[in-house]
């Protein structure tokens, strides 16, 4: 399994987001600190989800790097995050 299937996966069963996209940005980013061959090092998330309804951004980021610590560790280098509530205009 991908390290995208992953980041997907944990991503779904803790938030149940209305809205999900992982991208794997790693090709942005060859020659950069943390690039591997083959990618998989660099990702932007987008989710939607009612878990985030009445969180500050800064708990939305802790929450969705709380979920994905062990990814984090060890294969990711870097995760931008863009995490909404339901009915919040994508910013």
């Amino acid at each position: 399994m991908s390290i995208r299937d992953v980041i997907i996966n944990k991503l779904r069963e803790a938030f149940t987001p209305e809205s999900l996209d992982v991208a794997d940005e790693s090709h942005l980013h060859e020659g950069h600190a943390g690039h591997r061959p083959g990618g998989e090092t660099h990702f932007r998330v987008y989710i939607v989800s009612p878990a985030f309804e009445g969180k500050s951004r800064i708990e939305r980021h802790r929450m969705i790097n709380a979920t994905l610590s062990a990814e984090l560790k060890d294969s990711v280098h870097a995760l931008a995050i863009e995490a909404e509530a339901p009915g919040e205009a994508r910013g």
